[in-house]
């Protein structure tokens, strides 16, 4: 699996694993032993959220491991619903202590605007909040709380408002992204500005696994629908963060050191998707 020991770079120098592995929805009491499978099965990035309610499980996980803490990069998020200097300051300082480390390999702002705002259009837009937060990330960031900070499901003007109002860019914008649901505009104005997009549901939160066309394509390369997905995102430079609980898929989702042919890159590109 050597996909999993490969990195890539952040605009700031912080080298990042090139495959995360990702906690979403997964409960506390089992956050523990999935992300030790995913440290056995050589993953070393962890990435969970203050908001997904397991970062104490994960943090026991990381800690109890035998692997160096300087070899696994942990990320989390500060809830899309704050959007204050204080009240940011005081989350970064609770992460820790969930985690129970000393530091935090990348933060991100979860979400530009509060998750009951975020997909309606409404005028406000949080771009002053935003700052603030960003404010008290780039504190941690300078004192070495954070070794990098970026933002996640920014659009193009959310982004933008923290390049034009901090000296600090974000290194990573997370968003999702998965065969048919690309985001390419984002994706684009992102890599122009040095920012590495990582994507999570990768398989779209499974309902890529019935589609037909992906399947005679993973077949092809005797791979996985997962296996095929996690691929793709690979091959455009994008940092895929699947998703398991069950061991056995844990370790398929970083076996992923093949080629897609340009041809069959070409056919899915040319997918579309609602979300």
């Amino acid at each position: 699996m050597s996909i999993a020991s490969e990195t890539f770079t952040l605009n700031n120098g912080v080298v990042i694993p090139k495959i995360g592995f990702g906690t979403w929805q997964i409960p506390n009491d089992d956050a523990t032993l999935a992300t030790e499978h995913a440290l056995d099965a050589g993953y070393r990035h962890v990435d969970t959220a203050y908001d997904y309610r397991n970062e104490l499980g994960v943090g026991q996980a990381v800690n109890a491991s035998s692997i160096p803490r300087e070899e696994i990069f942990v990320t989390t998020k500060i809830p899309a619903s704050c959007k204050s200097y204080d009240e940011a300051k005081g989350i970064i300082e609770e992460s820790l202590d969930y985690l129970d480390v000393e530091y935090i390999d990348l933060l991100l702002i979860h979400a530009p605007k509060p998750w009951s705002e975020m997909f309606k259009n409404t005028s406000n837009f949080y771009f002053e909040e935003n700052l603030c937060v960003w404010k008290a990330m780039e504190e941690a960031y300078e004192n070495g709380l954070l070794k990098s900070i970026g933002v996640s499901n920014f659009t193009e003007d959310d982004v933008q408002n923290i390049l034009d109002n901090s000296s600090t860019p974000p290194a990573v914008n997370q968003i999702k992204y998965h065969i048919g649901y690309t985001q390419d505009s984002i994706v684009e104005h992102c890599q122009n500005h040095g920012i590495l997009i990582e994507g999570y549901s990768p398989i779209a939160t499974g309902k890529l696994l019935k589609n037909e066309d992906i399947a005679a394509i993973a077949q092809h390369y005797q791979k996985s629908v997962p296996q095929l997905c996690i691929r793709y995102a690979l091959q455009h430079n994008v940092l895929p963060l699947p998703k398991s609980t069950h061991r056995e898929y844990i370790i398929q989702n970083a076996d992923v050191d093949f080629e897609i042919s340009q041809e069959d890159m070409d056919t899915l590109d040319q997918m579309k998707s609602d979300s």
